[in-house]
């Protein structure tokens, strides 16, 4: 036995769970308390040695239980002050998603994110009587690079990067990724995210490498070195380096279907193999903590499984870093609540994230204590994880020399880099030889995607969801529509942007650049894996072009595989691009050939997701019996190696029902299985919409009460509320009403309605779009768990408006509560 494991038995305490954090046995079959024995050992490098352990003692004896108690609680900024730290003495600060630095500025640059976490740094480190000066670790989800920062270099996110199936590039990502990092005053990074997802509906499957545990292994300890530095590394914030992550812990990827949050119904062979694979090798590289998950296993919290906190990830594990938790999930344990929760340190959490909750949790985790109910050996043990991770970063000396160094943000080498990644990401689905396109033809570039950096981009990007955002907050990125741009130009060519497909003169070819709207966790839950299911804006532009005879190149911008075989069959090429990030060229490095249509770049990607036949195929493992994807796990083509992909299925394999469950009316159809009905006495008529001859209805309600209905299905819309989804109405009033209007849906037992009759008040005659928080309807009373009708006008004429389209969106920005009091 060598030294570093005998430190390791010396400073890691294992104790009995108390009663109180007992959680309820399950109802479900399957195991919730995993056996040791049953999983890969590993062990953590370079984080214990008798130095930093002496240190960390000394430090512990000199502490107040306040103060221990204060290592294990972190607070987000948006809700915690510096001068707070006086008071409460937090060990840590987290920027969430959408939590802007202090100045209050959202979406904001470098130096007001050093400014905050100075601020900080300065009230936690100041001379005071009592004041120990224990260094804060401050952290921040840099997922794809540290894209919480205007002016940072953008990666693609995981699902991209498992296609390159390239680990150096990984840790080189991983370094890049540190130094923006760390140079914008943050010590931490939230990731590696090592989820293995089985189940395309989840939101987060970009957040994950690959549906095979084995890419997902070779990857996870790869960026640990690449984000930390090499074990043993010292001084590693000095050095542009930040600790890294690894997460979700554990069994994120497997829920049953694809619920965010949900419940990990496997058995525990399974949870080891597919889900565990990721964490021995990020362990044995040196990853300094750990993220529990939302999710549960078989019932259990993994918040609260000591079996798998303590006895696997510390004891079979190896692992000597320490474990926060996610945002608030250990309220989500049984008998807990965001601001109480002894449960979820006996279980083996070390640090609590509590962004709003910090201070009641700190009270109530002081409480504890000293009443003996969390015993102080876990105290302990946790604050003695917390500060030796503090000591090996480097955060006791004071010294930073690359933060607040303009010149490291989105630095030429980290573009070029990221360029790199983008041409190594991308998968050649089909190319019935239209690429690579000549460097001198004369290409069209249509689609919602060409010019959208926030499509490129995706999910985590200067805010949570990664919606919101203008080309204008991406200093130095590139679309891919100016990748090919700057691309064609260089070879004689020439591009020609156009969103809706129009042209004077007909080009040489089309490059179509279509997906996916940003999303994170929660409203990236969807229900099939159909695109755009009610309304195939994209494939009616593809159709468009294949009819008037052009060459059509689909680049695909999605965050997960989809099924798109009417889209496939209505391309010359398609290409996988998932979500690229900042640097776009790199599509035009793969796509733009020389003057002879030779390539000079050619595709590397291969799929790290098997790409499904119809859009009922959730769940597609490769050795499964029954395994039939339209596209396997390891596909993709290249000019090399060429295949042709003959006519697909255009029958998407699932019920109408379940097909389209968000877009009840547009372009003057309501597509199934919905039906638009009125009562008698409303006159009902096509017009002209905002964009399309006859795209609209025109409704004229009589002196009575009537009502407007759009119905048809049962829809439990519960996830869609809890996620902040809207319901989004494009009309134009014609007639203001003088009488109260009403918005509702029918369905089950509902009887609420709002007071929408100041939408439907004031100037007439141009086209509005108005978003309603579908929690607006829950306040009201409407029941969401069974919506027959999602929506429904009542009202009394004198009344006149034409509806274009009503549509459940994601993206919350500028969405209201009708009639709700200030």
């Amino acid at each position: 036995m060598g030294t570093r494991t005998r430190l390791m038995l010396a400073t890691t305490v294992f104790w009995a769970l108390p009663a109180f954090a007992q959680q309820a046995p399950t109802t479900l079959s399957g195991p919730t308390v995993a056996d040791p024995s049953k999983w890969q050992a590993a062990q953590s490098q370079g984080l214990i040695d008798p130095a930093t352990e002496k240190f960390v003692s000394e430090l512990l004896a000199k502490m107040s239980v306040e103060q221990k108690v204060g290592q294990m609680v972190q607070g987000d900024i948006a809700s915690i002050k510096p001068e707070d730290l006086r008071k409460y003495p937090l060990g840590s600060i987290l920027a969430g998603g959408s939590s802007p630095p202090l100045s209050g500025e959202d979406r904001s640059p470098q130096k007001d994110w050093v400014d905050t976490a100075r601020a900080f740094r300065t009230v936690a480190m100041e001379q005071r009587a009592g004041n120990l000066r224990i260094p804060l670790i401050f952290g921040i989800d840099a997922v794809h690079g540290n894209a919480n920062v205007v002016g940072a270099t953008i990666f693609p996110h995981n699902v991209g990067l498992g296609a390159a199936r390239d680990p150096d590039l990984i840790r080189r990502i991983g370094h890049a990724t540190a130094i923006e990092t760390a140079a914008s005053g943050i010590d931490w990074a939230f990731g590696p995210t090592v989820t293995v997802p089985q189940n395309d509906r989840w939101g987060r499957t970009y957040e994950g490498y690959s549906e095979d545990p084995a890419l997902v292994a070779s990857y996870s300890g790869e960026m640990v070195k690449g984000l930390q530095g090499p074990p043993g590394t010292n001084a590693r914030i000095q050095q542009g380096y930040v600790a890294a992550s690894i997460k979700h812990f554990l069994g994120d990827g497997g829920t049953t279907d694809g619920i965010d949050q949900g419940d990990t119904q496997v058995s525990e062979e399974v949870l080891s193999r597919v889900h565990g694979a990721g964490y021995p090798p990020a362990i044995d590289a040196g990853a300094m903590t750990a993220m529990a998950s939302y999710n549960s296993w078989n019932g259990v919290k993994m918040h609260g499984n000591k079996s798998l906190l303590t006895d696997v990830l510390k004891g079979r594990m190896g692992f000597a870093g320490f474990v926060v938790g996610d945002w608030n999930g250990h309220g989500q344990i049984p008998g807990c609540t965001p601001t109480d929760c002894a449960a979820t340190f006996a279980a083996g959490l070390d640090m609590a994230m509590a962004p709003d909750s910090w201070k009641g949790l700190f009270e109530s985790t002081v409480r504890h204590v000293k009443a003996g109910t969390l015993p102080m050996a876990r105290v302990d043990d946790a604050v003695r994880r917390i500060l030796r991770v503090k000591v090996k970063l480097g955060l006791f000396d004071p010294a930073r020399p690359i933060e607040g160094q303009p010149d490291q943000m989105g630095k030429p080498a980290h573009r070029a880099l990221a360029r790199e990644a983008v041409a190594k990401t991308l998968v050649l689905l089909k190319n019935q030889g239209v690429l690579p396109l000549k460097a001198h033809a004369k290409v069209l570039v249509a689609g919602a995607g060409a010019d959208s950096l926030q499509m490129q981009t995706g999910g985590w990007t200067l805010s949570w969801q990664g919606d919101g955002n203008s080309n204008a907050v991406f200093p130095g990125a590139t679309s891919i529509y100016a990748g090919l741009a700057e691309a064609l130009k260089a070879g004689g060519g020439a591009a020609t942007l156009s969103v809706d497909g129009s042209y004077t003169a007909k080009p040489d070819a089309a490059v179509v650049v279509f997906g996916e709207q940003p999303y994170a966790e929660m409203r990236g839950d969807i229900r099939t894996l159909e695109f755009q299911p009610g309304d195939k804006q994209a494939l009616a532009l593809l159709r468009k072009l294949k009819a008037a005879g052009i060459p059509t190149v689909s680049v695909f911008l999605s965050g997960r595989p989809l099924w798109v075989n009417p889209e496939l069959n209505a391309s010359d090429a398609f290409v996988a691009a998932w979500l690229p990030g900042s640097e776009g060229a790199g599509v035009a490095d793969v796509l733009v050939g020389d003057a002879a249509g030779k390539p000079r770049r050619d595709f590397h990607g291969r799929l790290s997701f098997s790409w499904p036949k119809t859009a009922g195929q959730f769940v597609l493992n490769k050795g499964d019996a029954g395994y039939d994807p339209l596209f396997a796990l390891g596909y993709g083509l290249s000019y090399a190696k060429s295949g042709s992909v003959g006519t697909l299925s255009e029958e998407s394999g699932i019920d109408a029902s379940l097909a389209n469950t968000t877009v009840y009316f547009t372009k003057g159809v309501t597509p199934a299985p919905y039906s638009f009905a009125t009562d008698s006495g409303i006159g009902r008529r096509p017009v002209d919409g905002p964009q399309t001859q006859e795209g609209a209805q025109e409704l004229t309600w009589p002196a009575h009460a009537a009502t407007l209905r759009i119905g048809g299905g049962s829809l439990d819309l519960t996830r869609e509320t809890n996620a902040d989804l809207a319901l989004q109405i494009s009309y134009r009033l014609d007639t203001a009403a003088t009488g109260p209007v009403k918005l509702l849906m029918e369905g089950g037992t509902n009887t609420g309605a709002i007071d929408a009759t100041s939408l439907f008040s004031g100037a007439t005659g141009s086209w509005r779009t108005v978003k309603i928080f579908l929690k607006c309807y829950q306040q009201n009373g409407v029941d969401m768990r069974q919506v027959v009708a999602p929506f429904v006008v009542q009202a009394s004429g004198p009344l006149r408006f034409s509806v274009a389209d009503v549509r459940i969106v994601s993206d919350p920005n500028n969405s209201v509560c009708p009639g709700a009091k200030p």
